[in-house]
């Protein structure tokens, strides 16, 4: 109704889970200005198994890049379903059909990252997709420090009175709250520089600081940020 009033607007689009929403809208607006409204909706993107990829499942997908690194959406594709590869490739990257059946035909592995890197070049452009791989692939496959890996500065004064593990994990956007953080300790998936943290009460001081100037920090084997004092 606002929007006809600013705009003349009189299609509303979303989600077919909004179908009920919309139509809602339409009648609203048709008592109200005895005007007639449109609804479009596409069905919901949903996984191999079933699972709607959405906010409400911890799937939410940024396109701003201060909402979601570039490299944690590189992450999000080349964590995608082996199912479910050959089908986003179509949806969702611009490669010839045939060249995506020859690369989904070979190492489902090499396929994930040609799509997270296809999809993450067309949002951020393909320098940026190129280096967020070489990241993922200097983390995983040689285990070497990246400096590109997503980075939080703190001021140095914050570390040299104590910053705790937890709240560390929250600052670097590896957990949303200190109880998940914690969660995230009591299971074993939490390692600073590498190490394996058991201690929900740790606190990091300037010496765990690397020569590289960065505190290295992990949840799990996919997950990893870097803290680093200014």
């Amino acid at each position: 109704v606002e929007l006809n009033k600013r705009y003349d607007c009189v299609l509303q689009m979303g989600g077919s889970d909004q179908w009920g929403n919309i139509v809602n809208g339409i009648d609203l607006g048709h008592r109200m200005l005895g005007k007639q409204f449109y609804a479009l909706t596409s069905p919901l993107l949903t996984t191999a198994s079933g699972q709607k990829m959405g906010k409400s499942l911890g799937g939410a997908m940024w396109l701003n890049a201060d909402m979601m690194s570039v490299y944690d959406f590189w992450q999000y594709w080349r964590n995608t379903e082996d199912a479910d590869v050959e089908r986003f490739m179509k949806l969702f990257t611009v490669l010839p059909l045939d060249e995506i059946a020859r690369i989904c035909a070979g190492d489902i592995n090499e396929a994930k990252k040609r799509l997270a890197t296809e999809v993450t070049a067309m949002v951020h452009s393909r320098a940026a997709a190129e280096e967020a791989a070489e990241t993922a692939r200097a983390t995983f496959e040689t285990g070497k420090l990246d400096l590109s890996l997503p980075t939080t500065e703190i001021p140095s004064a914050e570390l040299a009175t104590g910053l705790g593990v937890l709240n560390a994990l929250v600052k670097a956007g590896l957990a949303t709250s200190n109880s998940e953080a914690r969660r995230h300790v009591t299971s074993g998936a939490v390692r600073v520089n590498d190490a394996v943290v058991s201690d929900d009460k740790l606190t990091l001081g300037p010496d765990a600081v690397l020569e590289e100037g960065v505190i290295k920090l992990s949840v799990g084997k996919k997950k990893h940020a870097l803290i680093k004092p200014v």
